[in-house]
């Protein structure tokens, strides 16, 4: 098999290339820009293209397939060539589905939580010797790429993004993948450049629950009330319909315990909202017909997903933890899990504003008292992305007052924020680094390494 990759160097992209090499294929690709991590790693595998740019030429008539990715336009030379070859055309969800043909699927939706639900459900199968493909979206612990295909395995778990499939394609990801086991962590407005409203947003997990494949599974979180009420309004009598909530545990010597009937089981991870992972894969695995035994057992020895409240360093008394949290709930979430687990502890918390919704004003009011459960709460935002995602610019005060809290400092330089950080004393003091970024280049290895 031929396949050509458009905007091979897409975090998703990159690791498609690279799975598909690994099963054999012939892989090539193009794109105008390719940074680090894909950069390095597609290096590794021989698949970095030789030059940058686009080239018509590189696609021929003997493809079998051709890989459109989202950071592409309609008009791009090379998309334009395959559609004048007549050439098999596929969006990055298109393809993984081609590929888990056959296969039991379980797609893990939700405005939160994704991520983390796919690699508890990965690590509990690979524990128990079951073989599975999957699609997760961060680098995890034992797993050489993000992406695996194969002949063999006859489960495929795939993190199902709601965002938009491809330039030509405007239907989400997740529209695509078909589960036979369809997971809901959660339902909170977002991507409102392409979901203009919260109703048009929610409407898109409702027509998920629908592609649930006949006598398939919807696990929820009964947790949320959104979640809820999309699971309660859907009439399809051919599907099973499994709630969960916060399973019992205590805290007990900074460690959480999970309270089972056969004894407690201690974790690595913790946090409400992990719990709540947990529970959704338990009960995708359950349908693959692994025991809650064989579950706690793997569970125990879970660490969490790269950028998941990730321990950078632990110091005496002092702790820094960097986080995927962006959106309102997300913080929310991650402050309370970080209360929860060190409540005699000062929470310093920086948040970036990285993302489109995050830097538009209209959206901005959705942060209201979403890091009071912190000490000190610190918001970041470049300008320069601003420019970059074609927005106007932000007034510093104006991103305060969104956050309803006095205490909030609002910072646009990262240099400014690193040198508020070194002021706080670090003894007893948890700090929180939240972005989907990485505010403008702060190694937060080298952070740690000062502020302890």
């Amino acid at each position: 098999m031929k396949v050509h990759f458009i905007a091979i160097g897409g975090s998703a992209m990159h690791n498609l290339a690279i799975a598909l090499a690994l099963k054999g294929y012939r892989v090539t690709g193009s794109d105008d820009e390719i940074f680090d991590p894909a950069k390095s790693r597609l290096a590794r595998y021989g698949l970095l293209p030789e030059s940058f740019g686009w080239h018509p030429e590189r696609v021929a008539p003997d493809l079998d397939a051709v890989v459109l990715g989202m950071h592409a336009r309609t008009d791009n030379p090379e998309l334009l060539r395959a559609q004048a070859l007549g050439l098999k055309i596929y969006s990055y969800p298109e393809y993984l589905y081609e590929q888990s043909r056959g296969k039991t699927r379980i797609v893990v939706g939700g405005s939160h939580g994704k991520t983390t639900t796919t690699a508890m459900i990965l690590h509990a199968l690979r524990h128990c010797g079951i073989e599975a493909d999957y699609m997760v979206g961060a680098q995890l612990d034992g797993f050489e790429v993000m992406v695996r295909l194969s002949d063999t395995a006859r489960v495929m778990v795939i993190e199902g993004d709601e965002y938009l499939t491809s330039p030509i394609d405007r239907r989400p990801k997740f529209h695509l993948y078909r589960p036979h086991t369809a997971i809901i962590t959660g339902i909170e407005w977002d991507h409102i450049n392409v979901f203009p409203t919260f109703d048009i947003y929610r409407d898109q997990f409702a027509q998920f629950v629908n592609l649930i494949e006949p006598g398939g599974t919807l696990v929820y979180c009964d947790d949320d009330p959104e979640v809820r009420g999309v699971a309660l309004a859907n009439t399809r009598s051919d599907i099973a319909k499994q709630p969960y909530d916060v399973p019992p545990y205590r805290i007990a010597d900074g460690t959480t315990r999970l309270l089972q009937p056969g004894g407690e089981v201690p974790l690595r991870v913790f946090g409400r909202h992990n719990l709540l992972n947990l529970t959704a894969a338990r009960l995708a695995c359950r349908t693959l017909g692994v025991g809650d035994g064989q579950f706690d057992e793997a569970i125990g020895t879970f660490g969490g997903a790269s950028k998941r409240l990730e321990l950078v360093k632990r110091s005496g008394s002092s702790a820094l933890y960097k986080d995927f949290a962006h959106a309102p709930s997300k913080l929310r979430a991650t402050i309370a899990a970080v209360r929860e687990q060190y409540p005699d502890r000062r929470i310093v918390a920086c948040m970036e504003l990285h993302t489109f919704s995050s830097l538009t004003a209209e959206f901005l009011q959705q942060y209201g008292g979403s890091m009071s459960q912190c000490d000190l709460p610190l918001v970041y935002f470049s300008r320069h992305a601003l420019q970059l995602k074609k927005l106007p610019d932000l007034d510093p005060e104006q991103v305060r007052s969104a956050f309803a809290d006095d205490r909030a400092e609002v910072f646009t330089d990262s240099r400014l924020l690193v040198e508020e950080l070194r002021r706080q004393p670090a003894a007893g003091t948890v700090f929180l680094m939240m972005s989907s970024g990485n505010f403008d280049g702060i190694d937060f290895r080298v952070l740690a390494d000062e502020l302890f």
